[in-house]
């Protein structure tokens, strides 16, 4: 598969990020979307990125930009887990050990594929704090500290209650209303 987009997927990827963008001012005060464009003009390799961010329902915007690297983060800001990301189980382990059932494939290797990273507990919260609520309905598998992961559990994370929760499940385990949540750094 060809990580690159054409003109033709470029042009309505771009508007629909401009208009995401310009829609939702208080996820990025201070930036503009010139800033943001000419960073990823500058990386092109990105736009396929987010163009799977977008098809896979994840409606990308961004949310804050990191102060040490000066990247801006792109992140997942649909309201519920990205539709075209649910029914995996957590990771490529977990995908092989499923002898019946087995999903059509895992959170961490969509998201590896992607050219993206899955949330983190910490970002997760964040991103919830700061632009929330999400996933009201729905969850989103989160990256596993690795003891947890050894384990043979994984972590996911919704908001209910008018709070964050993260929750445990076996990382075999998936559902029609789990997916996960994705970051892009440019």
């Amino acid at each position: 598969m060809s990580k690159c987009i054409s003109k033709e997927q470029k042009g309505p990827l771009l508007a629909s990020l401009k208009q995401r963008f310009e829609e939702n001012p208080r996820r990025h005060p201070g930036l503009t979307w010139q800033q943001v464009q000419a960073k990823l003009d500058a990386k092109p390799a990105l736009w396929w990125s987010l163009a799977e961010m977008e098809r896979t329902g994840g409606e990308p915007d961004v949310v804050s930009s990191d102060p040490q690297t000066g990247d801006f983060l792109i992140m997942d800001c649909a309201a519920e887990s990205p539709k075209g990301r649910r029914s995996l189980c957590y990771d490529e382990r977990s995908l092989a050990s499923r002898k019946e059932h087995k999903p059509v494939g895992s959170a961490q290797d969509v998201a590896k594929a992607m050219g993206v990273e899955l949330l983190t507990e910490e970002s997760y919260r964040w991103l919830q704090q700061h632009h929330g609520p999400f996933d009201t309905k729905t969850s989103s598998w989160v990256l596993t500290p690795p003891d947890i992961r050894s384990l043979g559990g994984a972590l996911f994370g919704d908001f209910r209650y008018g709070r964050v929760f993260f929750y445990h499940n076996g990382a075999e385990s998936y559902f029609s209303t789990r997916g996960f949540r994705a970051v892009l750094r440019v």
